[in-house]
């Protein structure tokens, strides 16, 4: 499924204008009676198929509570995108955080760290919530996103000392990555998705075995940096739970071992908030192909 929000610029910037005004509860129920069925009926970029496939194959629901769960995870995943535009309207949202200390502690130490991010909830939410004041933050993002994306996050984004590197078919990026490490920087990378890369990591997800892309945990491991996992949950119709959990990884391990420990570390949290969330997954492909 590709990354890239669907829509023109045009119809973007109206979004945005609209939601200034409108209470963005109304476009939920219009998206979820109106939309979301017209997109499971067409099956876009197959994502009913692979929603229905996880919630019958890797959480065991029979085919009534599958179905079900399909729908809402789609009318759930609507919301996402529309919460971010409405972020850009200006929205506020009821945010609380879980973990906060393991971020403050590690933001104010002197080496930089890595955090881990994975596509289920809103992880956009986190830019909005954890602030860096003493570091820059730098989040790695899809760098085919449509402009009106890319601008919204930018101008409310670098108000919070966050930088954007966008990832680039030249690898370009791990340039500036290393350079903010370097720096003594936050560097965010989402961690569960391996299109593109040509290494991966074999762990156990959800009963079976799944592939994580090698590159985070590289990069981490590289330095002997700190790492936490960042997750942000819908917990409520305008609300969000950030949780921050550190992951561990014995330092003075091989290499090989370091980077398998953080990987391991990640998927047994990501399957702890899975579980907790089973509907906000939305990795629409064969994770585990």
């Amino acid at each position: 499924m590709k990354n890239t929000t669907f829509g023109s610029a045009w119809m973007h910037r109206q979004l945005i204008n609209s939601l200034r005004v409108m209470d963005v509860r109304a476009l939920y129920l219009f998206v979820s009676l109106f939309i979301m069925p017209v997109c499971l009926l067409i099956n876009t970029n197959h994502s009913r198929t692979m929603a229905y496939r996880y919630f019958r194959k890797r959480l065991g629901y029979g085919r009534l509570h599958a179905a079900w769960s399909t729908y809402a995870n789609h009318c759930l995943f609507g919301t996402v995108v529309i919460d971010r535009f409405a972020m850009f309207a200006g929205k506020i949202f009821d945010i609380k955080i879980e973990g906060y200390e393991n971020y403050l502690k590690l933001s104010e130490q002197k080496e930089g760290f890595v955090i881990l991010s994975s596509h289920i909830g809103c992880y956009e939410v986190a830019g909005y919530s954890l602030v860096a004041k003493s570091k820059r933050f730098n989040a790695l993002v899809f760098g085919g996103e449509k402009a009106t994306v890319m601008e919204g996050r930018q101008e409310r984004l670098g108000q919070n000392n966050i930088r954007m590197i966008p990832v680039k078919s030249d690898m370009s990026h791990l340039f500036l990555v290393n350079e903010a490490l370097g720096n003594h920087e936050i560097v965010s990378m989402p961690a569960d998705r391996i299109f593109g890369a040509s290494k991966s990591l074999e762990v156990d997800f959800l009963g079976s075995k799944a592939h994580l892309p090698l590159g985070p945990f590289s990069v981490a491991t590289m330095r002997k940096l700190d790492v936490i996992a960042v997750n942000v949950m819908r917990t409520s119709a305008l609300g969000y739970t950030v949780y921050v959990t550190p992951i561990s990884y014995a330092k003075e391990a091989s290499r090989k071992v370091q980077m398998q420990q953080l990987a391991d570390g990640y998927a047994a949290e990501l399957e702890f908030r899975v579980r907790q969330y089973p509907l906000q997954w939305y990795n629409f492909f064969d994770f585990w192909s």
